[in-house]
Order: structure tokens, then C-alpha cells, then sequence
């Protein structure tokens, strides 16, 4: 394992504590977006499903299982335990505009038609564009809190360190995944806006808000998420599944 996969895999640890902290400290899960928590907990339930048939190493199957029990757990929180706070009305992402697309994506282009291989690749499409409810809620109250910017960072640094992790892998260990970068690359570009604010704004101290002008339209998002993902499937062609990798 490489450094760039290591701490991508710290970083996107570190966001789930940090929401899971935010949300317990403060007994509130307000401008937290319930559908993209439920989206990420769909990822991790089909993608891991090889629990029960293979294991590669302590550390694989820990983070697996360590990611699968805090999705549900966050899950829990939104809807269950703190659901009073839950702000519903802001949180009017349509998921079946992610969930159809992906989920037809995922039969018609994949490394092997079988049942793990094509939940494995749903779960990979789908986690490119699990964020969009939430940076849609953000994008419709026009801000958020500090701790939620820092738990929005962390997941997007994670992914950014895993394109460098593949980058690296190609070189030195030969390995391309096609259907992993290309996601990785489309889910990336999606924290690019977001990125620059958290700069320029968080950083300086100042509290993440958009102008009016920067604020986001579900027709502006969902039609480009659905093009990408077309567009993705012309890229991408057979090669082998590569178990190891639980990313």
C-alpha cells in the first residue's frame, strides 16, 4: 500500500468522524443532507458484499466493516435519534435521477456481468455522485456550518489523494482501473467549486456562504450528472476485476 492510498484512506476516516462528532455534539443534524448519508450507506452495503466471500488483509476488512457500521450510524442519527432537527425541506435532492442512471450504468458496463461484479461497479458510479444531495441542500440555504465545510473537505481530499494513489499504481505497479478513475475523476471535479470556497473563505475564518449568483439549480446538476455518466460508459472497456482494492 502507498502513502497516497494510506492517508486518502485517513482522510475519508477523518470526515466520517468529524460528521458523526458534529452531529452528536451538537444533538443536531441540521444542514446535514440525509440522502446523500443514505446514498453513501447503499455505496458501502453493495460494495462490500465480499466480506462474505473473500479476505485479503486485517486492515481491508477492518475499514470495510468500520465504514459500513458508521454509515448506518450516521443514517440512524438523521432519521431516528435527532430526526427533529433534520431539515427535510432543504434536503429535496431527487435520488432517483442518481440511483436509475447508475444503476443502468452499472449493468451495461462493467469488468464481468456477475452479481458482486455489477453491485461492486454500482457502488463505484454511485459514490461519484453521492455528494450532489448535499452540496444541493448547501447550494439552496446559501451556507454552512464550519464543521460541515471541514467533513466536506476531508471527503473530497480523499478522493483527490486516491487519483494521485492511481496515478502511482499505473506507474509503479502496472495497474489500471478504468471504471474507478473515470468515476474518481468525475466525483472529484464535483468539490472543485467547493474547494475554492473553502480556501478562499473557511480558511480565512469567515463562514462558508454563497452569493445568489453562485447558488445551484437542480437542473444545473442533475442532467450533467446523468451526461457524465453516459459519457463515462463510452470510455470505459472490459478488464479484469481487481478484488484487492476496496475502494
Amino acid at each position: 500500500m502507498n502513502i497516497f492510498r494510506l492517508t486518502g484512506d485517513l482522510s475519508h476516516l477523518a470526515a466520517i468522524i468529524i460528521l458523526l462528532l458534529k452531529i452528536w455534539k451538537s444533538r443536531s443534524c441540521a444542514g446535514i443532507s440525509g440522502k446523500s448519508q443514505l446514498l453513501f450507506a447503499l455505496v458501502f452495503t453493495t460494495r462490500y458484499l465480499d466480506l462474505f466471500t473473500s479476505f485479503i488483509s486485517l486492515y481491508n476488512t477492518s475499514m470495510k466493516l468500520i465504514y459500513i457500521a458508521c454509515s448506518y450510524a450516521t443514517v440512524y442519527l438523521i432519521y431516528m435519534k435527532f430526526k427533529a432537527t433534520y431539515d427535510g425541506n432543504h434536503d429535496t435532492f431527487r435520488v432517483e435521477f442518481l440511483i436509475v442512471p447508475v444503476g443502468g450504468l452499472s449493468f451495461l458496463v462493467n469488468h464481468d456481468f456477475s452479481p458482486l461484479e455489477i453491485l461492486w461497479t454500482f457502488s463505484i458510479y454511485l459514490e461519484s455522485v453521492a455528494i450532489l444531495p448535499q452540496l444541493f441542500m448547501i447550494s439552496k440555504t446559501g451556507e454552512a456550518e464550519t464543521i460541515t465545510t471541514h467533513y466536506l473537505f476531508f471527503l473530497g481530499l480523499y478522493r483527490a489523494l486516491y487519483l494521485v494513489n492511481w496515478i502511482w499504481r499505473y506507474y509503479f505497479e502496472g495497474f489500471f482501473d478504468l471504471i474507478a478513475v473515470v468515476a474518481g475523476v468525475v466525483q472529484t471535479v464535483l468539490y472543485c467549486d467547493f474547494f475554492y470556497l473553502y480556501v478562499t473563505k473557511v480558511l480565512k475564518g469567515k463562514k462558508l456562504s454563497l452569493p445568489a449568483k453562485r447558488k445551484l439549480n437542480i437542473l444545473d446538476v442533475q442532467p450533467c450528472s446523468t451526461i457524465t455518466a453516459v459519457e463515462m460508459g463510452g470510455l470505459i472497456s472490459s478488464t479484469s476485476y481487481y478484488s484487492s482494492s476496496f475502494k
